[in-house]
């Protein structure tokens, strides 16, 4: 996220975020299971997952996997994707188009590891309520417009910050939990 809040440019844009070699080293460490599994082996990485076992995301965020012919973009995870018009033929991913928020209710209610909420403002809008803990990477940058962390109505919701760790290039990484 910029510093004055998106997580995007106005055209769905990324590539201004300064992702230095420390930033992807935080990555490979500490969230592993948070990267594209086309993208693991040449990193490296070869680990259980540590904090996740399902990813959700919205269809614009996972447009981009389709227009690389990457159908399951996130293999290592179970992986939803949430969309009423998608039509998917992989059994590896699991379109949901009716309520969101009951579907991670009932993914909550499960054992296991932590959900990953891959990526979507309007996703994230939408299961605010449902969010218990925030793990946000704050970039050196300000975008100016773009695309929201959160795009909701008005609705204050408090968290409470847990740590906070602050890379090399100035990437600071903060962990948040609900109040």
């Amino acid at each position: 996220m910029t510093i004055d809040g998106y997580i995007a440019g106005p055209g769905g844009e990324a590539d201004f975020f300064p992702v230095t070699q420390d930033v992807i080293d935080f990555i490979v460490t500490e969230y592993p299971d948070t990267l594209p599994t086309h993208v693991r082996a040449p990193l490296g990485v070869d680990v259980p997952n540590p904090n996740f076992d399902v990813g959700i995301q919205g269809r614009a965020t996972y447009e981009p996997a389709l227009e690389l012919g990457i159908t399951s973009p996130y293999a290592h995870l179970r992986q939803y994707v949430v969309s009423s018009t998608l039509k998917n033929d992989d059994p590896a991913v699991e379109v949901v188009s009716g309520d969101v928020a009951a579907k991670i209710r009932e993914l909550k209610a499960e054992e296991g590891k932590d959900i990953y909420l891959i990526g979507g403002a309007d996703l994230a809008g939408q299961l605010l309520p449902e969010i218990d803990a925030l793990a946000i990477k704050l970039y050196p940058v300000v975008a100016g417009a773009g695309v929201p962390l959160f795009r909701t109505d008005f609705s204050p919701t408090a968290f409470e910050l847990t740590s906070s760790r602050a890379l090399e290039n100035g990437t600071v990484v903060l962990h948040y939990t609900k109040k």
